[in-house]
């Protein structure tokens, strides 16, 4: 067997790259839809609710908008990708390639599911502007109209035995010269600024509490069971024991047994862990980290409202299109967050980079990440009779030649042998398929 670890195919990482060029594909239509004039809404002189001054300096610019939503979010994923992948669960004696290409691994879809977030809301908002075209509060501001030509412009209304401007009248009657300007008075709907920034912030967010296990405590299902020591007062002898045995549980305080008998030798029982011990609260230090991305998306959104850029209707539709799309876009590429231990999902398997057809099951099948020539190596890690998982896992259900609950970095599907047997290396013990250490 090579110690060394073989490289993935090129058909894999070619479909990976097109996932980029994708991903920066959406953004370039949005960018295109940016440049196209939107549609025109006609509105009324006397509509005080886009009356407001239009004020030149805004509180997030654009450019400041990119910095905060983009860049930091993605030198924050970079960095944590860095500095805390594999975690303390990895072996110390797991050789400096795999622990690189598990680094490697995790910064690359981190970084594509916050480039997925912010080029689908990027697009989605951009078109939405333009086809809706609703003014800003500050158009006539904007507009500059030409008050003698109000006849000249009027498209409809039936308020002219009133007053001759209480009629709806076109964009015709703009003196506004800087068509730039006055097209952008008509992109209200939806907030470009609160959807990128929740696109961003918020999948940001969802990262940190993905790695840093940040997330309200659970319960894991369990079978229906009258067994009281699941809920009972644990014994004060034992208050720091979390686990006890059939035989050597904790007493309700209503009710007296003899603890005097000794456990049989045969009784091989499950321990039994109360229910307030199988989960705790996360340091609320992590919390307020997590939280900070999080308060700075409010304020980019409420920026808007306070320099009449949007009505508040424009700012909650974005926040909402920016917020779908981060939590769409971290599910895309990662594992629940209270479940999946901070890890991202693995990659796709050689066969089935580029899509699948009718028929099979899921993107992950025995032929590994290798090339065909190297079904024998590593990194297929596929048992006989379950499929390879990615990312140190397998494919399969709890461990039964398939999902080993492991965080190790040294897990099958990594580095295990292509027919699930045993790897000796001179330096490190490598597992079998079933997730077992020799």
């Amino acid at each position: 067997m090579r110690s060394s670890l073989a490289l993935p195919s090129r058909r894999l990482i070619l479909s990976y790259v097109l996932d980029w060029v994708m991903i920066l594909g959406i953004a370039a239509v949005g960018g295109g839809f940016n440049r196209v004039g939107p549609y025109h809404r006609p509105f009324s002189l006397m509509n005080l609710d886009i009356s407001y001054p239009h004020t030149l300096k805004e509180t997030i610019p654009v450019w400041l908008l990119l910095v905060v939503g983009m860049v930091v979010p993605g030198i924050i994923v970079l960095l944590v990708c860095l500095l805390f992948i594999p975690g303390p669960t990895a072996n110390p004696r797991t050789p400096k390639t795999l622990i690189w290409r598990r680094k490697f691994w995790e910064a690359n879809t981190g970084l594509m599911g916050l480039g997925l977030s912010l080029a689908t809301a990027f697009l989605i908002t951009e078109g939405m502007k333009n086809l809706f075209g609703k003014p800003r509060p500050d158009l006539i501001s904007r507009c500059n109209p030409d008050l003698s030509r109000i006849q000249e412009f009027t498209v409809g209304g039936y308020g002219q035995p009133l007053s001759d401007r209480w009629v709806l009248v076109s964009y015709g009657i703009c003196q506004e010269t800087d068509m730039d300007r006055l097209d952008d008075g008509f992109r209200s709907f939806p907030s470009g600024h609160s959807s990128f920034s929740w696109a961003g912030l918020l999948y940001l967010t969802l990262f940190l509490c993905a790695k840093f296990a940040v997330a309200i405590p659970f319960l894991p299902p369990r079978p229906y069971s009258q067994e009281k020591a699941y809920t009972a007062l644990e014994d004060e002898q034992r208050f720091t024991l979390p686990a006890y045995t059939k035989h050597d549980r904790p007493l309700s305080p209503h009710k007296s047994t003899d603890t005097s008998s000794t456990p049989s030798a045969s009784d091989t029982s499950p321990p039994i862990i109360p229910v307030r011990n199988q989960a705790a609260a996360p340091p609320v230090w992590t919390l307020v980290i997590a939280l900070i991305p999080f308060a700075a998306a409010i304020y980019i959104s409420s920026s808007r409202f306070s320099d009449f850029r949007h009505f508040g209707f424009d700012i909650i539709s974005g926040s909402l299109i920016g917020i779908v799309c981060a939590w769409f876009s971290f599910r895309w590429y990662h594992l629940p967050i209270r479940t999946g231990a901070g890890w991202s999902w693995g990659a796709r398997t050689r066969d089935r980079a580029f899509g699948i057809g009718v028929g099979i099951a899921g993107y992950v099948g025995p032929e590994g990440w290798g090339s065909s020539r190297m079904r024998g190596d590593e990194e297929d890690g596929v048992g006989r009779n379950g499929v390879s998982g990615v990312n140190g896992v397998n494919g399969g259900v709890d461990g039964a030649n398939g999902m080993a609950h492991s965080t190790s970095i040294i897990g099958p599907g990594l580095d295990g042998a292509a027919d699930g047997s045993v790897q000796r290396d001179a330096v490190v013990d490598l597992p079998v398929g079933n997730g077992s250490r020799v």
